[in-house]
């Protein structure tokens, strides 16, 4: 149990420096661990953040690889996420520009693939 513990400690670190990072490149945090609601098919999203007429719904995996990271992003993962997003999208009435990033920290290196899922 304590190695969970500090999986999901990593977790919510490798999320604040993602968000921390967003910022610094002039993104606004709208919101952080958005979820649509308990047993809907539903996936929650680490990030969602806005920089001018584009919402970006923001993936964070805290790897000690990239390549291991990319691998813990299933294909159902992705669908789970699209919904998320679009429901986040119908409920905010958002008619700007979206795309899905995914930030990868690993150690203390930030890795960010933009248009990623």
């Amino acid at each position: 149990m304590r190695s969970d513990l500090t999986s999901y400690k990593i977790g919510l670190y490798s999320e604040f420096l993602a968000r921390w990072y967003l910022r610094f490149h002039g993104y606004r945090i709208l919101k952080k661990r958005y979820v649509t609601g308990k047993r809907t098919g539903r996936a929650e999203i680490d990030i969602i953040a806005k920089k001018g007429n584009i919402i970006v719904f923001v993936e964070v995996k805290s790897r000690q690889t990239v390549s291991a990271a990319w691998d813990a992003i299933t294909p159902a993962q992705s669908v789970r996420l699209r919904r998320a997003a679009e429901t986040f999208i119908i409920k905010n009435h958002w008619v700007g520009n979206a795309r899905f990033d995914v930030i990868v920290v690993c150690g203390s290196k930030i890795y960010w693939a933009k248009n990623a899922i």
